[in-house]
């Protein structure tokens, strides 16, 4: 198996040119496609309506992968491990060249498969560590803790928008309400959440990006860091026996070794990113769309089931991971198409979300759909997300306290500018805006 960081450096530096440049021809013209454009990337719907319906297992020629839009055949994917292995889940999109794999051997960056990218034996047993952090019984404790830091979160809000009338509601809360959760129950103490919230946000981008070779630096230095303190974690001998970290360095493999460090920080680096970047995506993104409906904002401040129900569709049409990777084993057919082995997959979830043939009126958002959890936001099978339970609440009761405290706001004027998050497998807005008229006007 090899790491995104091995598979980075077996790719040829291409500094200089671009690699993502399209072309299309009268007989190819989703050949127009580019999965970084910012038209794509604010309203994707029609491209992923028209992979579905004229070619959904389309290979795209700009970053060689196949993308796969039908539910059935997502579905599918994600239930066959052994066919479509995960390998590939964080090989890193854009090649890093040289001077990136400088400044990241020197912080000693090197990520075993731990977890989404883990197709071994030592999978399952990695996995149980984990779920029994973020199982049913500790998320329902959890509760509490997450009402807590978004009441405090909207304490600032709420003076922010008494001095001046307008706030950010991704900046201010959504951004750094699941890190603070995540490090109060994961026992994580003595790191500013800033700091966990940025060495978060730039692993995703240099590993899902197409940053400039200037940016990719920048993002490496942050990345290495990030690492570095991983490291310093699991090798901590003081870590508690019954905290998440204590649990994972002391997890003995199907061998009955112990687990390496190397894996723990793996394992660790996909949590953390995964329990906070990726979960403020989804809260950023419930908040967008509850405030731009008409009607609705006030309702979720007093009727939980809604504001479940409301999460549950978000995550269905505009899911915060819109895509994931798979390579092939060995040949196979897949949606009328021959792949070959070694074939990497792009597994498009957002448009399976939005399949007429599973999801009845899919571009309407109607929290009272009757399959409204047949959604594959969170993957289904053995990889299925961990924290899925974790990250439903969170946003919930994100939504609910943002709607109870700030009941008059609304997006402010400029919110159709505000710019979107455009990784190669995440989205969602990056400002949220919001006015709140004074009492007079």
């Amino acid at each position: 198996m090899t790491s995104a960081l091995d598979t980075a450096a077996s790719r040829p530096d291409t500094a200089g040119t671009c690699p993502y440049a399209h072309r299309a021809t009268p007989q190819d013209p989703l050949g127009l496609l580019d999965l970084f454009d910012e038209g794509f990337v604010r309203d994707p719907y029609p491209w992923l309506d028209r992979l579905r319906s004229e070619a959904p297992v389309h290979r795209d020629d700009a970053t060689g992968l196949w993308l796969v839009s039908r539910y059935e055949d997502v579905r599918r994917v994600l239930l066959d491990p052994d066919a479509f292995r995960p390998d590939n889940a964080q090989h890193a999109v854009t090649p890093l060249g040289v001077p990136v794999l400088r400044v990241l051997a020197r912080a000693g960056f090197r990520l075993r498969p731990a977890l989404a990218n883990n197709a071994s034996g030592s999978h399952a047993g990695l996995r149980r560590v984990v779920m029994r952090f973020f199982n049913a019984q500790r998320v329902a404790a959890a509760v509490p803790v997450i009402e807590r830091v978004a009441d405090e979160l909207l304490d600032m809000v709420r003076a922010e928008l008494d001095a001046t009338g307008r706030s950010d509601l991704f900046s201010a809360f959504a951004h750094t309400l699941p890190c603070r959760v995540m490090t109060e129950l994961l026992g994580i103490e003595g790191l500013d959440t800033a700091t966990l919230v940025r060495w978060s946000d730039a692993s995703l981008e240099l590993f899902w990006g197409r940053p400039s070779p200037e940016r990719r630096l920048e993002l490496a230095v942050l990345v290495g860091e990030f690492h570095q303190w991983l490291t310093d974690l699991v090798n901590d001998p003081a870590a508690p026996a019954d905290s998440f970290v204590g649990a994972l360095v002391r997890h003995r493999l199907p061998d009955g070794t112990l687990l390496d460090p190397e894996t723990a920080v793996g394992a660790c680096f996909f949590v953390f990113i995964a329990g906070q970047s990726t979960t403020g995506q989804l809260i950023s993104t419930v908040l967008r769309r509850a405030l731009a409906e008409p009607g609705l904002w006030p309702r979720p401040a007093h009727d939980e089931a809604f504001a479940a129900a409301w999460v549950e569709e978000v995550l269905r049409r505009e899911p915060p991971v819109t895509s994931w990777r798979r390579v092939t084993a060995r040949p196979v057919e897949l949606g009328g198409v021959r792949l070959p082995a070694g074939a990497e997959l792009l597994l498009m979830l957002m448009g399976s979300g939005s399949d007429p043939e599973v999801f009845e009126a899919p571009g309407q958002m109607l929290p009272g759909r009757a399959n409204i959890r047949h959604h594959l936001a969170f993957g289904v099978g053995r990889h299925r997300c961990p924290g899925a339970a974790l990250a439903r609440t969170e946003a919930a009761v994100a939504l609910r306290a943002a709607a109870r405290r700030l009941p008059a706001v609304r997006l402010a004027p400029d919110a159709a500018e505000a710019p979107t998050l455009g990784l190669l497998s995440f989205r969602a807005p990056l400002r949220v805006p919001v006015v709140e008229p004074s009492p007079a006007g």
